[in-house]
């Protein structure tokens, strides 16, 4: 049975573009494309290793961004650079219209930004006081509560780095047994491995199977009760390691049961 998991947090190819380059911290005038486009492919090529829906309008800008570095690869012809008068011609930029998209799609996503927060705001002005303040206890808590504090993009790092991890340890002759797991038992299992540990445990110690469908289904699985808020991770630094909790575990560990 096929399981497919929906990533909300990719809002499109300039969301993940833009992210790249603040991750690389890259001059958003001033692109290296080359760069910028192994980068990208790699994500694109662990959410399809993943299973992940894949909107086609990811893979378009995969071909735009190898169109725009197979010009930048082109060699310039001198007597193409000059005209009749022996003044330099100037050729334009094939990023040009790239590095324009994405300015004007982070004006946007600030904006958007500025108006949810505005939303928030508003969200905790009341004109009448409830008559019933169940709700608003349980808001209280869930606020108290430890909250996820790793996003996606976190998330499918630390899966890339597991699956280097797992490469330079496998051993050079191995026998492949085949074992079909589901993703709803996996969610079990991962929910009894984090009882009682309120502190949670190492991301990592969440695969002690090399076997890639084993690894595949876990992190699915892990995804879903993140998704799901059963599950919460946390990272102490930026490229630290990610420690995953149970949600109720750690409700627990603060006194709200």
């Amino acid at each position: 049975m096929q399981y497919n998991v929906k990533i909300d947090s990719f809002e499109g190819p300039l969301d993940l573009l833009l992210h790249l380059i603040n991750t690389l911290e890259i001059d958003i005038y001033d692109i290296p494309v080359a760069q910028i486009t192994e980068q990208y492919l790699l994500y694109i090529h662990t959410m399809k290793e993943l299973k992940l829906d894949l909107a086609s309008e990811y893979l378009v800008m995969a071909a735009t961004l190898l169109a725009i570095k197979s010009k930048m690869l082109l060699p310039k012809h001198e007597e193409e650079l000059f005209d009749d008068a022996l003044e330099p011609l100037s050729e334009e930029d094939p990023r040009n219209e790239l590095v324009e998209r994405l300015i004007e799609y982070r004006k946007y996503k600030e904006a958007a930004v500025e108006l949810k927060e505005l939303e928030e705001e508003r969200s905790l002005i009341y004109t009448k006081a409830p008559s019933d303040l169940t709700d608003f206890a349980r808001e209280a808590l869930q606020q108290k509560a430890p909250t996820p504090s790793v996003s996606i993009y976190d998330m499918l790092g630390a899966y890339q780095k597991l699956m280097r991890r797992k490469k330079l340890q496998k051993p050079v002759v191995t026998k492949i047994t085949r074992q079909d797991i589901s993703i709803e038992k996996r969610m079990d299992e991962v929910l009894e491995t984090l009882k009682d540990k309120p502190l949670g445990i190492d991301f990592y110690e969440l695969f002690p199977s090399p076997e890639k469908g084993y690894v595949v289904v876990t992190f699915l699985a892990i995804l879903e009760l993140m998704k799901r808020d059963e599950i919460f991770a946390e990272q102490s630094e930026n490229f630290g390691d990610i420690k995953i909790i149970s949600a109720r575990e750690g409700a627990a560990a603060v006194g709200y049961n």
